[in-house]
């Protein structure tokens, strides 16, 4: 009798409990029915809308093909994963001269799909992965989008694809589960990627895809998982160990039944790792989409015409509408981004509002005027640009860490959600704005409209810089400080001192500059918490956060500006410093620092540490606010 397979060979201290391995047909088939899923998926804790399946309108990006476009790069996808062992790749494109050229190569593993930001690749990735969750075979996707919490890197990547697996593959669940009790760092993160991926993923796939119930399966052809906007990962040395691990494995397992899909921009980092001979390169950018965004711009026309009065009535006057050189002229101007021809019309179309009553037959001339995206972002943000609040609202959705419903947006600004809806109903065409201020998140359509809000060249006048963060990491602290009704309270809590910390370590602002503007600029702010007590608190945490101390290189000014802060906070009348002293605000775990004084420097610092007991009158929230800092800094009293 053959020997039963063994899983995690090397792991040590392993045990599987609740599984039953019974051999059929010669084949190990493992027993799940008895394991908790649902739980295991909540130990797992994956992102939820990070797959195909999720809800696109809350989590971009929003993209899919249009019926009948882009058949071309999805058919060759398609015929690289159903390929056997061996595979016929394009090497010259047909011409009128000549036909198309092709070479058969033993099949790669990997697919690469590359191209400009907006020419569809998204689309495409959720075309194949539709295509693949029909027939069975499709065992995980992922969509990293920037911006959006952990969808923007690499930190619960391997367990959201770990719970695809399961339920895809349920004979892989105790597998998983065993890896988990094994390596209890696979969830938690302490793991490396790799270590990851190998006992999550990759090994339990293994172990499971020879059984005999997956024969039907795989005789149509191997199971393919799917990774779309790889560029979209913050951590570009985590991407590089993604890639290396990837095809480390296939070498490794030449055989195996699984092709892995890939799609991002081209980006340096990631183009080193996969331009290899295991790797088939896609080009979309060699793909004309012209006549695709034809279908697509004839089609929405025409339903426009039908549902628009305004559209309707015009027609009926002067004829159809776009006329057929307007959209041939839209068609060149597009030039076969499809991110753009969506945007244009949404632009195009949009309802009119009180600021912008144009029509959408006045509006398409201007659209053709635009310079490509930047000039159609610039455009758009201007009819917006004169209400109030506009550049905090702009600012705030694009550096947030994760995105928000219109309400927390409002409760961290000090706002009503009536002027932030204000602002972005003008903006329908660029930016997501749910159906309701308190469910769904505002949220860019496009990654690119963060790019543009974030690089000055592009944007001039709409640029976000990175000292808003600042500011931001203000209004999060203050919003903790002034709110007990729990509105902003997980976003707040957690990103207060991010967004502190991503402001002084930015090396593109200058920080003593920036907080001198920051006070200079306060008055405006007073009816939030005093900008002393925000202040006083960051510089302290500044102080014990020894990365940020080591940047700064001007400890005695971090001590003695924290010092005045704490004086003018202590002693600024008002409900909000009681309840600032008393709320337990995270700042780190204090650090061993040793700092020089000047004598005076040292006076100065005395003088205002005592000045500070004396306004508090020894409060015993101000001893456990400071103590920790004397004991730490071997300051004298």
């Amino acid at each position: 009798m053959p020997q039963p397979p063994t899983f995690f060979d090397g792991a040590q201290h392993f045990r599987m409990d609740r599984t039953t391995i019974y051999s059929i047909a010669g084949n190990y088939s493992v027993n799940v029915s008895n394991v908790q899923m649902d739980d295991l998926v909540r130990r797992l804790n994956p992102i939820l809308d990070a797959s195909h399946t999720r809800n696109r309108k809350r989590s971009p990006p929003d993209s899919e093909c249009f019926p009948g476009t882009r058949e071309e790069p999805i058919q060759e996808i398609v015929v690289w994963v159903d390929s056997g062992e061996m595979y016929r790749l394009c090497t010259g494109k047909a011409s009128l001269l000549r036909p198309a050229e092709y070479t058969t190569i033993k099949t790669p593993h990997v697919y690469w799909l590359h191209g400009f930001a907006g020419c569809g690749k998204s689309s495409i990735s959720l075309a194949v992965a539709k295509i693949y969750a029909g027939s069975g075979r499709l065992l995980a996707s992922y969509f990293f989008f920037r911006g959006a919490g952990d969808r923007g890197t690499m930190n619960r990547f391997a367990v959201t694809l770990a719970t695809q697996l399961i339920a895809a593959i349920p004979a892989a669940a105790p597998l998983v589960e065993a890896a988990m009790r094994a390596e209890p760092g696979v969830v938690t993160g302490d793991a490396s990627l790799a270590m990851q991926l190998d006992l999550l993923l990759l090994s339990p796939f293994l172990a499971v895809v020879d059984d005999a119930t997956l024969a039907e399966t795989l005789a149509k052809g191997p199971f393919l998982i799917i990774i779309d906007g790889l560029d979209e990962c913050e951590d570009k040395q985590a991407v590089e160990e993604l890639i290396d691990h990837i095809l480390k494995f296939f070498e490794e397992h030449p055989t195996v039944p699984l092709r892995i899909f890939i799609a991002s921009r081209v980006e340096r980092h990631i183009r080193v790792c996969l331009e290899t001979d295991g790797v088939v390169l896609g080009n979309l950018d060699s793909h004309s989409a012209d006549r695709d965004i034809e279908k697509f711009l004839e089609a929405t026309f025409a339903t426009v015409a039908k549902k628009d009065r305004v559209v309707k009535a015009y027609v009926r006057t002067r004829g159809s509408w776009p006329t057929e050189s307007d959209k041939r002229k839209l068609v060149e101007h597009i030039s076969g981004s499809f991110v753009l021809a969506s945007t244009m019309f949404k632009y195009i179309v949009q309802p009119p509002t009180r600021e912008y009553p144009t029509t959408p037959m006045e509006r398409l001339p201007l659209t053709l005027g635009m310079n490509g995206l930047d000039g159609l972002y610039s455009q758009t943000l201007a009819h917006s640009q004169h209400l109030p609040h506009f550049s905090k609202i702009i600012s705030t959705i694009t550096l947030l860490k994760t995105p928000l419903p219109i309400v927390e947006i409002s409760a961290i600004l000090g706002i009503e959600a009536f002027e932030v809806v204000c602002v972005l109903l003008n903006l329908q065409a660029i930016i997501h704005v749910p159906g309701t201020d308190e469910e769904g998140e505002v949220t860019p359509c496009h990654t690119s409209l963060r790019d543009f809000l974030t690089t000055e060249s592009r944007s001039g006048p709409f640029f976000v810089p990175p000292s808003f963060h600042l500011y931001l990491s203000y209004y999060c602290f203050s919003s903790i400080i002034e709110r007990n009704d729990g509105q902003t309270g997980d976003y707040c809590w957690i990103n207060f001192d991010r967004h502190w910390k991503l402001f002084a370590r930015s090396g593109d602002c200058d920080f003593l500059t920036e907080i001198e503007q920051f006070k200079a600029r306060q008055p405006l702010l007073v009816k939030r918490v005093t900008y002393h007590a925000f202040l006083s608190s960051m510089f302290f945490y500044t102080i014990i956060d020894l990365p940020i101390y080591q940047l700064l290189n001007d400890p005695p000014y971090l001590l003695t500006e924290w010092a005045n802060q704490l004086v003018l906070a202590a002693e600024c009348p008002g409900p909000h410093t009681q309840c600032w002293l008393e709320k337990g605000l995270h700042y780190g775990d204090p650090v061993l620092s040793t700092v020089q004084f000047t004598e005076d420097e040292l006076k100065t610092l005395q003088h205002a540490l005592q000045h500070t007991s004396t306004a508090i009158r020894a409060n015993v929230c101000l001893l456990n606010f400071t103590l920790p800092l004397f004991y730490n800094l071997k300051i004298p009293m």
